[in-house]
């Protein structure tokens, strides 16, 4: 029976150097799978004569060296053991994300759940350019979350209980920023230093460095490439389902907006109008919600 496979038409699919094989990307939100599922995948592999799997450095798979003819059938096989075609083209591609609570003791939000949760509503999403979207725990930034097009980083500010503090130093210690000094027998903090990583607050023997509720930073405009560029700070916000709001806003404001000439964060503050996005957001999120708004606006 003739496959209605339509993997020809699919961004997971990259046209190799010599022009006469391909490259297949499969879908692995968050860089995340099972041990069946990749035995399954190495099995398939080999059962069509390739023998590679490249592991990408944006938590996708890849196999390579695919000869166009077969690529139907492997996309099958593929697909009946669960493994959906990545993305590469003008679309919302693979979402990106470190351990997050799951199992990192610096991690401020669960970035694997949020990951997954936008990839369940917008991976493969048509857009007029391609859309990277990274979570990160903390602002370590292991996925380098700032440099994509929408980054989001949880953060945790401290709050120091002046009554209740010895002044021990623990917590400049730990500082890698900075931020923190004694003097006079009491720690002090530059705020301006301060990047809410939340070192300071687990650090503290006493318990008298606290904190509010962990935060979500947005960022937008960060790309890689040829002329790398760190994504500003959009808008700060205090839950997933507000992250995922200003998620929501962002991707309808480029799908909307954005023109299939330019790269996405060239159009950011000419096509894609900056006072546009503000009032989408001001109309979707509760004033609750916001921590603070960014330096764009």
């Amino acid at each position: 029976m003739k496959s209605k496979n339509r993997i020809f038409e699919s961004g997971g699919v990259i046209t190799e150097a010599d022009g006469a094989k391909c490259t297949l990307r499969l879908r692995l939100p968050a860089g995340i799978t099972t041990a069946g599922a990749l035995r399954s995948l190495c099995d398939i592999t080999e059962q069509f004569g390739l023998s590679d799997i490249h592991l990408t450095t944006r938590q996708t798979v890849e196999i390579p060296h695919i000869a166009p003819q077969v690529l139907p059938d492997l996309s099958d096989a593929l697909i009946a053991a669960g493994w959906l075609t990545g993305s590469e083209r003008n679309e919302i591609v693979n979402i990106t994300a470190c351990p997050g609570t799951d199992r990192c003791k610096l991690a401020n939000i669960d970035c694997i759940a949020l990951a997954k949760e936008i990839d369940a509503k917008y991976f493969g999403k048509e857009m007029p350019g391609k859309v990277r979207i990274a979570v990160s725990a903390c602002p370590n930034s292991c996925v380098s979350e700032t440099l994509n097009e929408i980054g989001i980083t949880g953060i945790r500010a401290p709050d120091r209980d002046e009554g209740y503090c010895t002044g021990c130093g623990t917590c400049v210690q730990y500082c890698r920023e900075e931020a923190l000094a004694v003097r006079e027998g009491r720690v002090v903090m530059d705020k301006d230093l301060c990047l809410a990583c939340g070192t300071c607050v687990r650090a503290c023997v006493f318990g008298t460095l606290s904190s509010a509720e962990t935060a979500y930073r947005i960022t937008l405009g960060g790309k890689r490439g040829r002329h790398p560029r760190v994504g500003q700070h959009l808008v700060t916000v205090k839950s997933a389902e507000a992250a995922l709001v200003v998620v929501d806003v962002i991707v309808d404001w480029i799908y909307r907006y954005a023109s299939f000439e330019k790269m996405i964060v060239e159009q950011i503050g000419h096509e894609l109008e900056l006072p546009v996005l503000k009032e989408s957001l001001d109309r979707k999120l509760n004033a609750d919600d916001v921590v603070v708004f960014g330096d764009l606006f």
